[in-house]
């Protein structure tokens, strides 16, 4: 870890008042932009978001009519597409008009949160069902049923629910604490639905306010503007609306590892493998950060002696507060099975799953076993990240020990040949408090950020199927395609037409902007 340094905007608000009024031209433009879209993002979800089929809201008039009308579907697909590109675009012109990433960049990157979360906390789930999964392993709990054993297709009515059936017999890959979570949640409102989302929604609040305490301090740690990396992380529309929209747990995941780790590095190592194991026992995924910590808490120029000393205390530590917790209830280590499940599927833009989509057509058109080789192909997949995670444990300077944790768990992820859009989420506070300059990688995460919108933006909608009555499917394909046409023109405005924001993707040999960055 590098020693803690001031940023730039921090001394430009020390050292020159007289400019400190201009440190952001005129932030209310975009924030009502993306408050407007989010608020279109919320109207649209009441026609095409997620509804368990319980949900008292399917007898409401209004409901009854965005859901079931085509003229109704339809605007909700296009207030949906267009909301979710404003706020894409509206983080772009935020970033745009910081002159100093000072003070007042840090109070406009918040009230951007707030402005465009809050509409967010009243959407239909949008995205992702996952959170219908979440209510009935809560339901398994309350019911007495150990989730690592059952799926909820052991829940009387589980269909009912409105959890995606991929979970009807699937383990729980969550850990201990979520579990918990899920039993409270589900107690607490008596398996209500909207009550449980609101819930959730708040449980991920507490992922969220960690991110946004966390992250500043971290790149503060490593000499990076805490300003800007609070801008790049907490505003993003892709972690407002994978965290409140869709509701996912992965909010609460990496919140509380960004706590564990900053703690681990300002030398309170024991809080911080405290909290990073919490966030293990939420998604344990997060177990790739234990050797890495192990190393900080061994400290700079340990002998390889020292280093297993504390790489054994570290995992010594992690692995009994796991144990006590599993005990509670009885259910071991019986999310390890649970974590199979995502590897075992793939998707087209991922990089390992395009490979093993490849191979598999290829050897199809040979009569040969397509899909078994694909399995190697994925499996080759993990066998590299796995390599990579062990290159960055055992190689590389101290000093970059955030940035080889960030590359170690990116490998993680990209190399799966299933990327959800909050696998990218994981990343993007990473590698903003270790560094994102201002060329060819801010400008990744720009095509990134909008590629992974306009996806979400046309890959899960409910659409009501008996708008064509001649072809159940048809109805919903139409609906993808066109949510797909409006968010993918409006990318490509942004991209090439936009006056304001092409200049963020053009000119690879010029920095975006003049202004500081570190």
């Amino acid at each position: 870890m590098t020693a803690p340094v001031p940023a730039t905007g921090e001394m430009a608000a020390n050292t020159m008042p007289e400019i400190v009024a201009a440190e952001v031209d005129n932030p209310l433009s975009p924030l009502f932009a993306g408050f407007v879209g989010s608020v279109f993002m919320m109207i649209g979800s009441l026609g095409v978001g997620w509804l368990a089929p319980v949900s008292e809201l399917r007898r409401m008039p209004l409901f009854i009519w965005m859901r079931t009308e085509a003229i109704g579907v339809a605007l909700s697909i296009i207030l949906l597409a267009i909301g979710g590109m404003l706020l894409v675009r509206a983080w772009l012109r935020l970033g745009q008009r910081v002159r100093v990433w000072g003070l007042q960049a840090r109070r406009a990157t918040l009230q951007a949160v707030v402005a465009w979360g809050l509409p967010m906390m009243f959407t239909v789930p949008l995205f992702s069902r996952d959170v219908y999964a979440y209510i009935g392993q809560g339901r398994l709990m309350v019911e007495g049923f150990n989730p690592y054993e059952n799926g909820i297709s052991a829940l009387s009515n589980y269909f009912q629910l409105g959890a995606d059936k991929m979970w009807t017999e699937a383990p729980v890959p969550y850990g201990q604490l979520f579990l918990w979570i899920e039993q409270f949640v589900v107690w607490s409102t008596n398996v209500q639905p909207e009550a449980s989302v609101m819930l959730f929604r708040l449980a991920a609040m507490i992922g969220i306010v960690l991110c946004i305490v966390y992250v500043p301090k971290l790149a503060e740690l490593h000499g990076v503007n805490p300003h800007r990396a609070l801008w790049l992380t907490a505003a993003n529309p892709l972690f407002l609306t994978n965290f409140i929209a869709s509701v996912h747990n992965d909010a609460l995941m990496i919140g509380l590892a960004l706590a564990g780790l900053y703690y681990c590095a300002t030398r309170r190592v024991v809080l911080g493998i405290v909290l990073v194991t919490l966030s293990i026992s939420v998604k344990p995924i997060t177990i790739v950060f234990l050797p890495f910590i192990g190393l900080l808490w061994a400290g700079k120029g340990a002998s390889w002696p020292r280093k297993f000393v504390f790489w054994g205390l570290t995992a010594g530590l992690s692995l009994a507060l796991l144990y006590a917790m599993s005990r509670v209830n009885g259910f071991g280590f019986g999310w390890i099975n649970g974590l199979s499940a995502p590897g075992s599927i793939w998707i087209w833009y991922a990089p390992v799953g395009l490979m093993g989509l490849v191979v598999a057509s290829i050897a199809n058109t040979f009569s040969l076993d397509g899909w078994g080789l694909a399995k190697w192909v994925y499996d080759a997949g993990k066998l590299l990240a796995v390599g990579i995670v062990a290159w960055q444990i055992f190689r590389g300077d101290h000093d970059r020990l955030m940035r080889r944790l960030t590359l170690a768990f990116a490998a993680v992820v990209i190399l799966a040949p299933m990327i959800q859009s909050w696998y990218v989420v994981w990343l993007i506070p990473l590698f903003a408090v270790t560094g994102i300059r201002d060329d060819w990688q801010v400008k990744a995460l720009y095509f990134i950020v909008s590629f992974f919108m306009v996806y979400a933006i046309s890959d899960q909608l409910e659409v009501f199927p008996y708008l064509q009555t001649e072809d159940l499917g048809l109805a919903l394909a139409l609906a993808r395609n066109a949510a797909a046409i409006i968010a993918l023109m409006f990318a490509l405005y942004l991209i090439f037409l936009d006056p304001r924001t092409k200049q963020l993707f053009s000119k690879p040999d010029q920095p975006v902007t003049s202004r500081p960055v570190i």
